[in-house]
């Protein structure tokens, strides 16, 4: 009986491991995969989450961009935090990008991510600017 419920436990741990899903950051804990500064920011974040289920968390868009250039693996989610909504992970690939000399982000690229386009227009319109697509923005950053 013994090994029956170790055997179980085992397999319930395969297959919660490989979920693939978000992990929640943990703001003044986790270290960002790519420059291994401690993530403290919870406007500029970014996470992405393997096909396999893995998560590395960064502490700004511009990491998980220049990380995911030598990226081998297939990525399932790529997610960054809106920059209105703190904290809130959203699909990188559909949200708009902010670069402004007037907002600061981490790594010192000025980038920041909006759900939606009329929010990155109306903190620009504020704070000046240019927008991005996902596209776009993986150019614009060296």
């Amino acid at each position: 009986m013994k090994n029956i419920v170790i055997i179980l436990a085992v397999f319930g741990w395969l297959f919660t491991s490989c979920e693939v899903a978000p992990q929640e950051i943990n703001y003044g804990k986790d270290g960002c995969h790519f420059c291994k500064m401690t993530i403290v920011d919870n406007q500029h974040a970014a996470e992405l989450v393997t096909a396999k289920g893995k998560a590395y968390k960064f502490d700004s868009i511009e990491c998980l961009i220049h990380d995911l250039r030598q990226r081998k693996d297939e990525v399932a989610l790529l997610l960054v935090c809106d920059y209105v909504k703190p904290g809130e992970l959203i699909d990188a690939r559909q949200a708009t990008y902010l670069i402004s000399q007037n907002i600061p982000s981490p790594m010192g690229a000025y980038l920041s991510a909006f759900d939606s386009r009329q929010a990155a227009e109306a903190v620009q319109a504020e704070e000046g600017g240019e927008l991005y697509t996902w596209q776009e923005v993986q150019q614009a950053i060296k």
